[in-house]
C-alpha cells in the first residue's frame, strides 16, 4: 500500500492512527491506495503488526471462455468465504507477467491463483520468484511455490475416442485449442494414443484457439484438406459450437447423421437443444475446491507444502450429436428398406 500510495510505511501507519500527525494530502493518497486494494481502517492495523494482507491475487486472461469465467466466480466466492480480498490482474498470456509480478510483490499479496489457459515453466517461475503460495489451475506447473490442480483431459479425450469408434467413425479430426496450450496437447494425446491403440492414424488436426470463431474457421480449413472426418473432437466446447454451426450451415452436413462432434468443458450452452453437445464435464467447482484447499495448506505452512499436482477426473455425457447407431447397422436398415433420400 505504501508504494501504491508513494509514501512510507510509518505514513501509511500514521493515517490510520488517531492522534497521529499525518498531512492532508499524505492522508488523501494513503486512503485512494487502501480503497484500490479493498483494505478498511479496521484491518489496516492488523495487516501491519502481522504482515498479512490478507489478499489473495488471481492472475486471469481469456475471461470470455466460458470455462474459466465460471471458475473466476467460484475461486472470488471461495476465498471471499475464508475471509480473503480477492484481486483480479487481467492480462493478454502469460508473456505478460514481466510487468504483473512487481506490482503483486508491492501489493504484498498472500497467495497467487494462475487461472491462465496458457502458463509455460518461465512464468511459473516468475510467479514463484514473488515467493508466496501459487496455484497454477489447469496447467500442471509446479515448484516449491507452486502447487497445480488439473483436469484428466487424457483420460475425457479417450472416453470421447471410443466413443466414436463404437459409432462407426472411420476419420477423425481434432479442433486444438491455444498454441501452447497444456490441456489441449492432454486432449490430443489421449483422444490420438486411444485410436492408435486401435491401429487408427491419421488425425487431422487444426487449431481453434478456444473460440467460437476459431471452431467454425476450423471446420472450414478440414473442408479445404478434404473429406471431412466422420468424428470430430474439439479441445472444448465453445469450439466444437462454432464447428457444429459450420457444418451444417456452410458444408450442409447432418449431425451425427454424416459426422459425430463432441467437446469438453460441459458449459451451459452445451445443453442447449440448438446444440445438443456431446461433451466431456470438466468439474470446475471440484477443481476450484481442491485448489483452495491446497492453497489454505500452502498460506498456513508456506515453505513445508508445494510441488503438488490434483488431478481432478472428468465424465463423458453423451447428447445427440453423437447419438446414432452404427454405419453397419445403418446400411443393413437401408438395404432392408429401399432407396431413401436425405
Amino acid at each position: 500500500m505504501a508504494r501504491l500510495a508513494g509514501v512510507s510505511q510509518s505514513a501509511v501507519s500514521r493515517a490510520f492512527s488517531e492522534g497521529k500527525s499525518v498531512s492532508e494530502e499524505t492522508s488523501r493518497k494513503v486512503f485512494e491506495a487502501a480503497k484500490k486494494l479493498g483494505y478498511s481502517p479496521n484491518l489496516l492495523p492488523r495487516i501491519l503488526k502481522m504482515h498479512r494482507s490478507n489478499l489473495v491475487a488471481i492472475v486471469a486472461s481469456g475471461t470470455d471462455n466460458p470455462f474459466y469465467a465460471a471458475a473466476l466466480q467460484s475461486f472470488t466466492r471461495a476465498l471471499q468465504e475464508l475471509g480473503y480480498q480477492v484481486l483480479l490482474v487481467q492480462v493478454d498470456d502469460d508473456h505478460s507477467l514481466d510487468g504483473v509480478v512487481p506490482r503483486l510483490e508491492s501489493y504484498r499479496v498472500d497467495a497467487i491463483v494462475s487461472a491462465l489457459p496458457v502458463l509455460s515453466k518461465e512464468a511459473a517461475m516468475a510467479l514463484a520468484d514473488v515467493r508466496v503460495p501459487t496455484i497454477s489451475f489447469n496447467t500442471p506447473v509446479r515448484n516449491r511455490w507452486v502447487a497445480a490442480v488439473c483436469s484428466d483431459g487424457a483420460g475425457g479425450a479417450a472416453a470421447v475416442a471410443k466413443l466414436f469408434l463404437r459409432r462407426g467413425a472411420r476419420s477423425f479430426g481434432f479442433i486444438a485449442g491455444s498454441e501452447g496450450s497444456h490441456a489441449s496437447s492432454e486432449r490430443l494425446r489421449g483422444y490420438v494414443h486411444t485410436l492408435h491403440a486401435r491401429r487408427i492414424g491419421g488425425v487431422s488436426v487444426v487449431h481453434g484457439d478456444y473460440s467460437y470463431a476459431g471452431g467454425y474457421e476450423a471446420v472450414l480449413t478440414l473442408a479445404k484438406r478434404g473429406p471431412i472426418p466422420e468424428g470430430i473432437f474439439s479441445a472444448n466446447d465453445l469450439m466444437a459450437i462454432g464447428a457444429l454451426d459450420a457444418l451444417r450451415h456452410e458444408l450442409g452436413l447432418k449431425v451425427p447423421d454424416d459426422v459425430l462432434v463432441a467437446g469438453f468443458d460441459d458449459v451451459p450452452e452445451a445443453s442447449w437443444k440448438a446444440y445438443d453437445l456431446t461433451t466431456v464435464l470438466q468439474d470446475g467447482a471440484a477443481m476450484v475446491a481442491e485448489a483452495v484447499a491446497i492453497l489454505q495448506q500452502m498460506i498456513a505452512a508456506p515453505r513445508s507444502v508445494g510441488d503438488i499436482l490434483r488431478t481432478v477426473p472428468g465424465k463423458l455425457i453423451e447428447r445427440a450429436t453423437t447419438q446414432r447407431e452404427t454405419r453397419a447397422k445403418t446400411a443393413g436398415k437401408r438395404r432392408g428398406s429401399g432407396p431413401s433420400s436425405r
